[in-house]
């Protein structure tokens, strides 16, 4: 069988070439004679690996608070932005066939027809008293739930799903005034305002009428 040719490279003094492989050789000899001058011995290893997991499990000691975290849907209302808890979303629908309902206050727009169910729309900015916009074909509701009551309310943009810190979550502020105070949990540091949803699905008003739509 015929040997392969050594690799070579430059020239040397006294061959003309430089043989890699011997190169190769003799560095795996110095690692080799490396490791024998010292070898961690079996408690050594041990407690390496602790201090290692003591630094990982450090580094995740401080993770955020699970129970000061919340869930939100966020949606544009009246140039504003605001967001309601996802616990109590049960699900997300386009405006479509509203049918306006007589002898009801300005906030209840209509009713629609969502699979079968009979739900009342509610306006938020007339209830809240902000600027009112017309209608379009890109208006959402959202449908609230209890365990007694469903209705839904309008949204001119949905934003998406994100998560908020309650403790970031600022109750007492000058702009939360009017009728709208009583509904709202407070403003977060983007200005997005987080409704009471447990209060809104429990309020006099919005029951009374949810049981004239049906």
């Amino acid at each position: 069988m015929t040997e392969k040719p050594s690799i070579r490279s430059k020239k040397d003094e006294k061959s003309g070439y430089t043989n890699f492989n011997e190169v190769e050789q003799r560095l795996e000899t110095a690692r080799t004679a490396l490791e024998r001058v010292w070898t961690p011995s079996a408690e050594e290893t041990q407690r390496t690996l602790q201090a290692r997991a003591l630094t990982l499990a450090q580094e995740r000691s401080e993770p955020e608070n699970a129970e000061d975290a919340v869930e939100v849907l966020e949606f544009a209302l009246a140039y504003e932005r605001y967001a309601v808890e996802t616990r109590y979303v049960r699900q997300v629908a386009k405006l479509e066939q509203l049918v306006p309902l007589p002898c009801t206050p300005a906030f209840v727009v209509g009713i629609v027809n969502l699979r079968g169910a009979i739900l009342p729309v509610l306006d938020l900015k007339n209830f809240f008293e902000l600027p009112v916009k017309g209608l379009t074909d890109l208006n959402k509701i959202i449908v609230l739930q209890s365990e007694k009551i469903l209705f839904s309310i309008l949204a001119d943009e949905i934003v998406g799903v994100r998560n908020f810190l309650l403790r970031d979550v600022q109750s007492s502020l000058p702009t939360l005034t009017g009728v709208r105070k009583d509904y709202l949990k407070g403003v977060t540091p983007e200005r997005v305002t987080l409704l009471d949803a447990e209060k809104l699905l429990v309020s006099e008003n919005i029951i009374v009428q949810e049981q004239v739509a049906e």
